[in-house]
């Protein structure tokens, strides 16, 4: 199959996506792009590797250099509102969201080819700035199946069942700076915090 454009308000291109736009209001949006902005933002590392991101974790953090997966500071107040409004967008119970990851993208920034990792379950995604593409692919046989999706500013989105398991995803470059807000809930049973072994990266 070729790679696909499919608008998410008539029917969820995957079997466990889904999304919503306009989730925030543009008043909203200013405030927590500021707070993301003061947060203790830095170079997302894999190995020896830095990103064009800048990242944050609450509440839990995956170390890419160590492998590690370790407590991390309280989500704070200021997110609680917004983590409460993901938890009904997925149908869960805010206090499941247990993990809050911040991430400015800035120009040329984007994320390869992956899926989260497995001490993780529900991912509800927050879109701020700029609209951008989420890619998925899936390899069927020798080739891959791939569709596509833009992700509005202000809107959100839920990675469960197949969507989440079975497909990997990516966000494609953008030329202008992006924000994004991304709640998880963990993976039953818990098998933390011990540490968590990394899989060679796939380009």
């Amino acid at each position: 199959m070729s790679a696909a454009h499919a608008d998410l308000f008539d029917a969820p291109i995957l079997p466990g996506l889904a999304y919503r736009g306009g989730i925030i209001d543009a008043q909203e949006e200013r405030g927590l792009l500021a707070h993301i902005d003061d947060a203790a933002l830095s170079p997302f590392r894999f190995q020896q590797w830095s990103g064009k991101r800048l990242t944050h974790s609450f509440g839990w953090s995956y170390d890419f250099t160590t492998g590690t997966f370790a407590p991390a500071d309280p989500i704070p107040a200021w997110l609680e509102p917004l983590k409460a409004r993901a938890a009904r967008f997925a149908g869960l119970d805010p206090v499941n969201l247990v993990q809050a990851l911040l991430i400015r993208y800035d120009p040329g920034a984007g994320i390869g080819w992956h899926r989260d990792r497995p001490v993780f379950e529900h991912v509800v995604g927050i879109s701020l700035g700029t609209e951008a593409t989420m890619r998925f692919r899936r390899r069927t046989g020798t080739k891959f199946e791939r569709v596509s999706a833009d992700l509005a500013p202000r809107s959100i989105y839920h990675l469960a069942g197949e969507a989440r398991h079975v497909w990997e995803h990516s966000i494609a470059p953008i030329e202008t700076t992006r924000w994004s807000v991304t709640f998880r809930s963990l993976a039953r049973p818990r098998t933390f915090p011990r540490p968590v072994p990394f899989p060679k990266a796939r380009r």
